[in-house]
């Protein structure tokens, strides 16, 4: 049985397949060519590129599976075509992985070892670091990431901008809000049982939907310290892109309206409750981000105020507005049998504007 399909999603990446393939290649036992040789096998499922990648794969790596979409779904609907084109054979794990991440011998196994020793864990990440400062955290998941009670998510390892080294601070098997996308062990179980990534949010954020909705629905989201892998970043869209910021206030906002109540309603809250505070942390991050355009425009960044404008008309097109009988139905089947992990209790933008080595410092203390 083939237990673990890594699925590269490609998307005009050539030259990272060219220089990062390889080594995803040999870390998985696989022949140069791309043959399996154990219970792995990588896949690239591209999203109609067309600067030659695929040719550069069929030619460099014949054997090396390929899927191909006829368009540019986003991260979401590219992985969710992808994953469910593999949904009849016998993957137990799939492996989500960025075309511009550096793998070392060995960083699988401690990922799949972990997942099979702990069924309840619905998906797993190594350590991330910086591709260009190799014992640095990188910024797209570092140690695993947390939220705040706004909703504002960060990472033990990065906050905001900010990124600390890794000296074993983070060092450990823990359990976290949500894993990063770059490199995320998903069992295949648990995201078809969710219903897979939320195709309106394309990127950005995704996959930290995903992680809520899978604790929401009693599976457990995990850093695993032994695996650590360097992801370059910025390799789709860089990081001032006005399609980026976008995406990013768009998605978090939906983010939250797909699962805030449903926490609430966890946490003891009425489902009426719960609604009515969901709807109030919405309201608020919406002030908030409002204030954050206005920064914008009165540094003349237009193209940036623009976006989150965007963002906020998009989202309210987009969004579900759960009801509090849908809340109760699901309090009803899943209060007591799920708990979501990585809540930060305090708000975390002030402290890492004013205090950053204070709040990195209650970052390696915290429990979740």
């Amino acid at each position: 049985m083939m237990k673990t399909a890594v699925v590269i999603l490609n998307w005009n990446t050539r030259d990272f397949l060219e220089k990062f393939l390889p080594g995803v290649l040999a870390s998985a036992g696989c022949a140069p060519d791309g043959t399996p040789a154990g219970d792995v096998e990588v896949i690239v499922a591209d999203s109609a590129s067309t600067d030659g990648s695929m040719e550069l794969v069929a030619e460099r790596f014949p054997a090396v599976r390929r899927i191909i979409l006829e368009k540019n779904y986003g991260f979401t609907g590219g992985y969710n075509r992808a994953l469910t084109h593999l949904g009849n054979e016998d993957f137990r794990y799939f492996v989500l992985l960025n075309s511009d991440v550096e793998v070392p011998q060995g960083w699988l196994s401690p990922l799949v070892e972990w997942m099979d020793a702990n069924p309840d864990c619905g998906a797993c990440a190594p350590k991330l670091h910086a591709w260009q400062d190799r014992d640095s955290f990188e910024y797209a998941g570092a140690a695993g990431g947390l939220a705040d009670p706004l909703g504002y998510t960060f990472c033990r390892g990065r906050v905001m901008k900010k990124v600390e080294r890794d000296n074993g601070q983070y060092d450990g098997p823990a359990d976290v809000f949500w894993a990063t996308g770059a490199c995320l062990v998903v069992r295949a179980e648990a995201f078809r049982m969710v219903g897979g990534l939320d195709e309106r949010f394309f990127a950005h954020m995704e996959e930290i939907d995903l992680c809520w909705r899978l604790q929401l629905h009693g599976w457990r989201i995990c850093v695993v310290s032994d695996s650590l892998v360097w992801h370059v970043g910025g390799g789709t869209l860089p990081a001032q892109s006005p399609l980026k910021l976008f995406l990013n206030y768009r998605n978090n906002l939906l983010m939250l309206d797909n699962n805030l109540a449903r926490t609430y309603a966890l946490d003891g809250l009425s489902p009426a409750k719960a609604c009515r505070k969901a709807g109030m942390t919405i309201f608020l991050r919406m002030v908030l981000d409002g204030c954050s355009a206005l920064v914008y425009l009165l540094t003349l960044k237009g193209r940036s105020f623009s976006a989150v404008v965007r963002a906020h008309r998009e989202f309210r097109s987009l969004r579900s507005r759960p009801s509090p009988e849908t809340v109760s139905a699901y309090a009803q089947s899943w209060r007591g049998k799920a708990e979501v992990h990585g809540r930060f209790p305090r708000w975390m933008v002030p402290r890492a504007l004013f205090c950053s080595k204070e709040f990195f410092k209650q970052l390696h203390a915290f429990k979740g």
